[in-house]
């Protein structure tokens, strides 16, 4: 196998760094969101000692709000505890250029308790690393890519803090989905961020543009799932950060803008065992040739959908994306290679995937696989068969199950459902429920530009 440009063992950093090529160390971990949150170490100091020992962080990190505020609540950390300190291990596998900053390295890392230095279980990586455990205690890997869309506009995002979100100015001004010629209006961006995510150990396919004003989609190669996540991460911070020295802005938002298509994160995945994919088989499901563990896993996927449905879709604008006829699914089925079906099931042989069109771009990867791979595996363990092949218009077919319809409904299932404890321990369930309800207070305290377009004066 061809190594991935960009990657770097720990004496490469240091030939980097004897070298000058390479002077800044990020080195940071996802928070509740999926952002990246760190800091940066000279170059020197982590070849010396920080590879090996670590770095501390604040454990309020993991109680806070988007706005950075320590909110209240949370069993984890807290006033009353003091928010000490937890700590950051750094995986070396993820170790790697950062391209698209000068003289600059990233690593992610493990989060581990201050003291005992075991595994937080309620950050986002411990929880995959958990689900990750369990494919492999029945024989499992699993292997998994990220589709991920978004919006580019020519607004900063100073620019569009300022103007309060309105009247962006996006970078097309015409739906470009597969259009050559508005895609190469955008190049300026969308080649810089295939050019650095290449050369910063993220292997790229292939960019497209999308079905919304400005929408496009940066495809990168599948690899196992827990890389998948870590480059899933990345990307969404590069092309952040790419977009914001060229004073633009890019958004992962499901739905910015009312009447545009929303933003997906198509997730493909599929086991493996001894080296081959374990999907393919001799029992036929339509088109699908596939094997008892292809139709148990989409079968536990499928089921388990509606109690996990907020690992997928995390935020209040979350559930505006699911609309009948906007490319997003609304309805719980499967089929094969059809777009409006929550599960697309594509490919076959070693191919044969399952592709689930339920996430939003605002999904944290580490949460929303986690969740996948909890689900299937419990397909598997309980041999929960799939409903039946879909074929036609799901969105047509109102008889069927529909996603939640908002994320409050979407955490009384977590909270309340068996599911969620048994799959990932009540302190994650507590955690994150109150974590997602947070969310949903402060959007309840929210007085939004609708309202004042509605009532300001007619009421």
């Amino acid at each position: 196998m061809t190594a991935l440009r960009g990657m770097l063992t720990l004496d490469k950093l240091a030939a980097g760094v004897a070298a000058d090529e390479i002077d800044t160390l990020i080195i940071a971990f996802s928070d509740h969101y999926g952002r990246l949150l760190g800091k940066r170490l000279d170059a020197e100091y982590f070849v010396a000692a920080a590879a090996e020992q670590g770095t501390h962080a604040c454990n309020y990190l993991l109680t806070t709000d988007m706005e950075m505020e320590p909110i209240p609540g949370y069993r984890f950390a807290n006033w009353e505890r003091g928010y000490g300190d937890f700590h950051l291990v750094p995986d070396m596998a993820t170790l790697r250029r950062a391209s698209w900053l000068e003289k600059t390295a990233i690593v992610l890392c493990d989060v581990e308790d201050e003291a005992a230095r075991q595994p937080v279980a309620v950050a986002p990586r411990s929880i995959l690393r958990r689900q990750l455990e369990s494919a492999a205690a029945l024989g499992f890997s699993v292997k998994a890519a990220s589709e991920l869309e978004y919006y580019i506009y020519r607004d900063s995002y100073r620019e569009a803090q300022e103007k309060g979100y309105v009247d962006l100015e996006p970078l097309g001004w015409y739906l470009e989905d597969y259009h050559i010629l508005q895609g190469t209006r955008e190049e300026s961006f969308t080649a810089a961020a295939r050019r650095h995510l290449k050369h910063s150990g993220i292997p790229v396919e292939s960019s497209k543009g999308e079905w919304g004003l400005g929408q496009h989609e940066l495809n990168i190669r599948y690899s196992d799932l827990l890389a998948m996540a870590d480059r899933h991460s990345i990307m969404k911070h590069c092309l952040k950060e790419i977009a914001d020295g060229q004073g633009g802005s890019v958004t992962f938002m499901a739905k910015p803008f009312a009447g545009q298509a929303g933003s997906s994160c198509h997730i493909h995945l599929s086991l493996f065992t001894e080296g081959s994919n374990a999907f393919p088989g001799d029992l036929q499901m339509g088109p699908v040739a596939g094997s008892d563990a292809f139709r148990h896993f989409l079968g536990g996927w499928m089921a388990r959908l509606p109690d996990l449905m907020a690992f997928y879709a995390p935020t209040v604008n979350s559930y505006k994306r699911y609309e009948d006829g906007s490319w997003a699914p609304t309805r719980i089925a499967w089929s094969y290679d059809n777009r409006t079906a929550g599960f697309r099931v594509v490919g076959s042989g070693e191919s044969l995937r399952i592709e689930c069109r339920v996430p939003g771009a605002d999904c944290n990867p580490y949460l929303a696989y986690a969740a996948a791979l909890a689900s299937g595996l419990d397909g598997i363990a309980n041999k929960i068969e799939p409903p039946d092949i879909f074929e036609g218009d799901i969105y047509a077919a109102r008889h069927l199950p529909r996603v939640p319809y908002t994320l409050e409904q979407a955490v009384d299932n977590f909270e309340r459902g068996e599911f969620a404890q048994t799959a990932f321990g009540a302190d994650v369930v507590e955690h994150y429920a109150h974590f997602f309800r947070t969310e949903i207070e402060s959007f309840r305290g929210a007085v939004t530009d609708w309202e004042r377009k509605r009532y300001f004066e007619r009421i």
